[in-house]
């Protein structure tokens, strides 16, 4: 009855590669993929135009604030100990605005890895070109860069800069080598579906324990990416899927290659999430013997 029902399946090569012609996501742009050296394309996500004006907007707040902070309450004390004049005081005024806007801004990046508070707040990070983690060089460019852009023109040079490129790169990145990473993403819920109705009366008989692991890894991955498959390649798959799986199933139903497929995994799914929820039913009645001690033997606690 099986080797009936399985000729209702198209016999293929059953060894054949599950990586055939595939069609490009359209999320892939060429123009602004990060390749690494050996010709592979990383799927790394720069930050918006938005996100990033809104962490620069809360880390110049932070440096101004406390740029204001030292002009009140710590350059008096020291005008007034060392006895300044007024050109003293202001040439040490503007030695600690330098270090406020490039220094720390310098330091907070070198010792976050590219962090800093603005960016903690939207998910970003500066890195290099090439996905690597920023060194000296390329924080200290980027401070003195916004002086320029950011301090003097009011961000208005920077956000010029980052409205004309694809990764929103404002000029202290384009001389620096780096651009802001967004790494905050948002948690992906997989939808798991049940045995297909029509299937409901043979998952009640059907024998799939037998299937080896690695064929049913391989079904999950083909269910997991038909959709980004073109319509030619999703049907030839998914026929050669099931025809080696209908080798480990009995019986084998009726029924289109890739229903099959999302039947036998889901019955699979199902049947070893009882089993470990049987498993886990006995250890629980068993963890009174296995926590307790013998009886009359003294807890010395």
């Amino acid at each position: 009855m099986a080797d009936a029902a399985a000729s209702d399946i198209p016999v293929s090569n059953a060894h054949s590669t599950l990586y055939g012609d595939t069609q490009q996501s359209p999320e892939h742009d060429p123009a602004t993929a990060l390749v690494t050296g050996e010709a592979v394309a990383l799927d790394l996500r720069p930050t918006g135009f938005v996100l990033r004006a809104a962490g620069t907007i809360i880390d110049w707040l932070v440096y101004f604030g406390g740029y204001i902070l030292l002009a009140i309450f710590v350059l008096p004390l020291i005008a007034d100990s060392l006895q300044l004049d007024s050109a003293a005081s202001a040439a040490v005024a503007i030695a600690g605005l330098v270090v406020i806007l490039v220094g720390v801004p310098t330091t907070v990046e070198l010792l976050s890895h590219g962090k800093s508070l603005g960016r903690l707040a939207v998910g970003a990070r500066i890195v290099r070109d090439d996905g690597g983690a920023i060194g000296f060089r390329h924080a200290f460019i980027r401070s003195l860069t916004g002086m320029l852009e950011i301090f003097i023109t009011f961000g208005g040079l920077a956000a010029i800069v980052a409205l004309l490129n694809g990764q929103s790169k404002r000029l202290g990145d384009l001389v620096a080598g780096t651009y802001s990473r967004y790494e905050r993403l948002s948690k992906e819920v997989v939808p798991v579906y049940g045995v297909p109705e029509v299937l409901a009366e043979w998952a009640l008989t059907a024998d799939v324990a037998r299937m080896p692991d690695r064929v049913a890894r391989r079904i999950a991955s083909y269910l997991r990416g038909a959709s980004a498959l073109s319509p030619s390649t999703r049907d030839r798959l998914g026929r050669e899927l099931a025809t080696e799986a209908a080798l480990w199933v009995s019986p084998v139903p009726s029924v289109p290659a890739e229903m099959f497929l999302a039947g036998v995994s889901a019955l699979r799914r199902q049947r070893e999430g009882a089993a470990l929820e049987l498993d886990r039913a006995r250890l629980d009645q068993l963890e009174p013997a296995l926590q307790g001690l013998p009886h009359g033997f003294p807890n010395r606690d």
